[in-house]
């Protein structure tokens, strides 16, 4: 069972970053900069990610039952943000001023809409969201 997102009225009550899809892969394949990032964000309860994210990580075509599973118990200990109507106006505001794929748009409108950085590798597809903080745990 998934955790429930602790809200507070105008955002999420706990952390500063929304974790993208891109890191969970990292994690998953073993890399050391995103298993402790990702680690110190499940001791902390502040493993965010959007609703996309969940759907881009478990929906992947190509996952062996096994890797499957992994993939579903590393996301039953985070905190699953929905997409609700003000992350979809603000994702209909994103895609009408540049032209930013559906899922990164509700990604990014996610961190904006409840205040967080966003965590991710992939800076360029973010690149024309001026306000988006974003957050490379590679460092770069």
């Amino acid at each position: 069972m998934k955790k429930p997102v602790p809200y507070v009225q105008n955002g999420i009550g706990m952390s500063e970053f929304l974790i993208d899809t891109n890191l969970l892969i990292y994690h998953t394949a073993g890399v050391a900069e995103c298993v402790s990032f990702i680690e110190k964000a499940i001791r902390e309860d502040s493993f965010n990610i959007s609703i996309i994210t969940e759907i881009e990580f478990l929906g992947w075509n190509r996952h062996t039952e096994e890797g499957f599973e992994k993939c579903k118990q590393l996301i039953e200990l985070a905190h699953i943000v929905p997409l609700d109507e003000s992350v979809a106006t603000k994702a209909v505001e994103l895609r009408r001023k540049s032209s930013i794929k559906l899922a990164d748009a509700v990604i990014a409108a996610t961190a904006l809409v409840y205040s967080l950085k966003l965590a991710t590798r992939n800076k360029e597809d973010f690149r024309s969201i001026e306000e988006l903080e974003i957050y490379d745990p590679f460092g770069e």
